[in-house]
């Protein structure tokens, strides 16, 4: 399916909102599959963890994990393992979200584990500083989130710009190949054009979609801006 997808990244993160829960977690990732069956826009989602390895097997389009914890398989009652969520269908994970930071040396092992498992690491971080020293570790992917914007409705493309080329012309002096999201606050399809304007390649985005009254139409929305 990667190999086929065109334009840009949009990633959904369920978090734990009741919209995004249960059986509306594989209705959600049916409504994401549909628009990528429509425009080839690369569409993930990255549902609670109980509910992963259900989408997973429901729909072709990437699932991510929500968090992996920095350790191989042992005693670690509570932890969540790359291996596990893998198995149950994950492609990647989400690393360092601002709802659940880490230390710089658990993010470096996470984003290890993340590439000796053949998985995507998406790393959060909330300013050009943390951007940088992450860039370092080689992620695959880099989401740019100021966390006073996240859940705000007021895109950081937008509010912030100059945090987005700032931080991109930053994190390219450390690792050129590393993919740069937008997250914090997208919501239109307005928001992902800017967002790409400013040099990102792909947005992070959460309640703008889980918790939009259509969010198959917020879905098209963001990907046909996209494409434009």
């Amino acid at each position: 399916m990667l190999e086929k997808t065109k334009g840009p990244i949009i990633i959904i993160n369920y978090k734990t909102y009741l919209e995004s829960t249960g059986k509306n977690a594989v209705e959600l990732a049916k409504k994401a599959e549909r628009v990528y069956n429509e425009t080839k826009v690369y569409v993930g989602v990255v549902p609670q963890l109980a509910e992963l390895a259900e989408v997973a097997k429901s729909v072709a389009i990437p699932v991510f994990a929500q968090h992996v914890d920095p350790m191989k398989p042992g005693g670690y009652t509570g932890h969540v393992l790359a291996d596990s969520v893998k198995a149950a269908g994950a492609i990647g994970t989400l690393v360092n979200h601002s709802e659940r930071q880490l230390k710089l040396s658990d993010i470096e092992q996470i984003v290890k584990i993340a590439r000796e498992h053949d998985m995507v690491s998406v790393v959060c971080a909330n300013n050009p500083r943390v951007s940088v020293a992450v860039a370092a570790l080689e992620p695959d992917m880099i989401a740019i989130e100021p966390p006073e914007l996240i859940g705000s409705g007021i895109p950081v493309s937008k509010a912030q710009p100059e945090v987005i080329t700032g931080t991109i012309k930053l994190v390219r002096e450390v690792n050129k190949k590393v993919v740069i999201l937008c997250g914090a606050g997208i919501s239109h399809g307005e928001d992902v054009a800017a967002a790409l304007k400013l040099g990102t390649q792909g947005v992070l985005v959460a309640s703008g979609i889980v918790k939009a009254k259509d969010p198959y139409a917020i879905i098209r929305e963001f990907a046909d801006a996209s494409l434009k």
